[in-house]
Parts: structure tokens; C-alpha cells; sequence
């Protein structure tokens, strides 16, 4: 991260907003003053904080037609443009709403964001972007995110992610892959992208616009996705379908340390193995077709491979530079 960025406490921050909406909107009772200064004495950013907060509550008001036009609040019938009445209002208005306003409104807040981030074989990560968003990790996968006043970009070289996105229609979120690319302004949706030209985007809540690449990597055309749709894209098209709930639950069962299959080629089971795990497995091409259904647990490779070793009738050799062999069983 860029180390000129400082460091964001969400829970201190909405905190110091709610303490300034009480200090601003009535006088504290004597036990709300014991947990104020409770609360400053814990650390000295919490003074801080509050003070930003109760310079941003004075403005507020001059901010008014603003948050109006962002439909971020709605006024109250009479009496809002006096101080008077603002500190009543915003003892009840700013107690639910204070933090949500500051996120548009306060200069103060970060609001931009350069990091990379690379997770290593069998480790899932979780991070929060300085717009709110979340992003989920899964093994083996490399982003670069660039976040600014006027944009949001995530690069996926490759892996997987799951991206819970804060709503911001002025700020429009794009994921881009070497196979195609995703924009959201709010939205849950996973995506994964493959070293070879793998493409696969799923949607859980509100819609996305996909922008894959299809047959020779070419442009297709844009598709837009609505909740439990999955796009698959590769160099040889791209399909869309509708998924059960229960299929979108098993397509990101990754975030809980699980894989499901539901009759995959084998070839293409191990292959998500071999990701999650940076290992080297190849599969011999008389059982590579061979289906495997169920659910199995990611950080499992050898229960895995006690499965399919008596489930498949496949004979798995583990060789000494780390290569691991799935071959057919000899008859006897």
C-alpha cells in the first residue's frame, strides 16, 4: 500500500461520528460523559477524530442543498436552516446516518487506494478497499487495485476473488482479466480468471456488465448478468446460464475452504487442486474424462486423492520433485 496513505479505522470513525452528532445535537448526560472520555482515553486518534468530526458537523449545514441533490438525506419539513433546528435533527438523523454522510461528504476521509496483493499456494486473505468495499482472496491469485476520487480498478491477473462492492454511481467499480473484464457501482459477484484464458463470472446480488473476450481473443459482445447468472468465457465462446441457489452457494464455497464438483471432468478437478495448492499434477488422457462429483475440502489434496484412487480406479504416484502423476490402475 502506499505508505502515504493513512491508516482507517471504520469503527473509529463511525464512532467519532456518532459522539459528535450527541455533543452537537444535545447535552450529554453524566454517564455519556464518563463514556466519552472513556473513549477519547483509549487512544489518541479518538480526540482527533472527534475534533474532525465536530469542525465537519458545523459545516454540514452549508451542505445541505448537496445532500439533498445526492438524495443521501431528506429534510425534515420546517425549521432546518437554523442552527437550532439542526441540532435537534441531527441528534436523531446523524446517531443512524452520520458515517454514511461523511463517506461522501467529509474531505478528510481516505479516499484513495494503491495496493497489490498476491496470496500464496493454500491461503485465502479478506480486505476492505478505502471506499468500503470488500474483496475475498482465494490461493494463488495477484491483484493491483487503483482507487482514486474519480475511479475504481481492480486488475485480476489471475485467480480468484469475491468483491462485495460499495455502492458509488459516480464512481463506477471495474474489474479487469486478461480475458475480459467486469463494471459494477454495487453489486456481490465472484470472478475467476485463468492463466489460459479461462473467464468465469458469477452474480449473487444486483447486475454486472461483462465485457468478455471470445473465440481467437477477440472482443464478444458485452453481456449483462442479473443474480445467479454465471458467464463462462474461453477462447472457444462464451455461455451464459442460470444458476440454482444452490449452485451459486457451491460456486463460492471456496470462501469457507471447500470446492464442489458436480460431475467435472477430472482434468479439470485437479486443475483447481493443482491452483490452490501450486503443485504439479498431471493427468494421464485415459482418465481424464473420468467424472467427479461431491464436495471436498480445499486444504484436503490427500483426501482428494484417496477419493479418486478408489472412487475412479486411478493409481496417484507422488514422484520426488514434487510432481504428482494420475494415471490409469493396472488390471490384475
Amino acid at each position: 500500500m502506499n505508505p502515504s496513505l493513512p491508516a482507517f479505522n471504520p469503527a473509529a470513525d463511525e464512532q467519532a461520528s456518532l459522539w459528535a452528532a450527541r455533543l452537537d445535537g444535545s447535552v450529554l448526560s453524566a454517564g455519556e460523559r464518563v463514556a466519552l472520555d472513556a473513549w477519547l482515553a483509549c487512544d489518541p486518534v479518538h480526540r482527533e477524530l472527534l475534533s474532525q468530526y465536530c469542525q465537519f458537523s458545523a459545516d454540514l449545514e452549508q451542505r445541505l442543498p448537496a445532500l439533498v441533490a445526492a438524495h443521501a438525506i431528506d429534510l425534515p419539513p420546517v425549521g432546518i436552516r437554523r442552527r437550532a433546528a439542526w441540532g435537534g435533527w441531527a441528534a436523531g438523523l446523524a446517531l443512524a446516518a452520520a458515517a454514511a454522510v461523511a463517506v461522501i461528504f467529509w474531505p478528510g476521509r481516505p479516499a484513495s487506494q494503491r495496493q497489490d496483493r498476491a496470496t500464496p499456494a493454500g491461503q485465502r486473505q479478506s480486505l476492505t478497499l478505502a471506499d468500503g468495499s470488500m474483496i475475498d482472496l482465494n490461493a494463488q491469485t495477484n491483484i493491483q487495485i487503483e482507487i482514486t476520487g474519480h475511479s475504481r480498478q481492480v486488475r485480476l491477473a489471475a485467480g480468484e476473488a469475491f468483491f462485495v462492492v460499495h455502492k458509488d454511481p459516480s464512481r463506477p467499480f471495474v474489474v479487469e482479466t486478461p480475458a475480459g473484464s467486469v463494471r459494477v457501482t454495487g453489486t456481490k459477484f465472484d470472478v475467476r480468471a485463468d492463466r489460459d484464458g479461462q473467464f468465469e463470472v458469477t452474480v449473487l446480488e444486483g447486475s454486472v456488465q461483462t465485457h468478455p473476450l471470445g473465440a481467437g481473443g477477440t472482443p464478444a459482445a458485452p453481456r449483462a448478468l442479473a443474480p445467479g447468472d454465471q458467464l463462462s468465457a474461453s477462447p472457444a465462446g462464451v455461455e451464459v446460464r442460470k444458476l440454482t441457489p444452490a449452485e451459486v452457494e457451491d460456486a463460492v464455497a471456496w470462501r469457507q475452504g471447500q470446492i464442489v464438483f458436480n460431475g467435472v471432468p477430472l482434468r479439470d478437478a485437479l486443475a483447481r487442486f493443482a491452483r490452490y495448492h501450486g503443485r504439479g499434477i498431471i493427468v494421464a488422457p485415459e482418465v481424464a474424462d473420468r467424472r467427479v462429483g461431491g464436495r471436498y475440502s480445499l486444504d484436503d489434496l490427500d483426501g482428494f486423492f484417496s477419493f479418486i484412487e478408489e472412487g475412479l480406479q486411478v493409481r496417484v504416484t507422488r514422484e520426488l520433485n514434487g510432481t504428482v502423476r494420475v494415471s490409469a490402475r493396472s488390471v490384475r
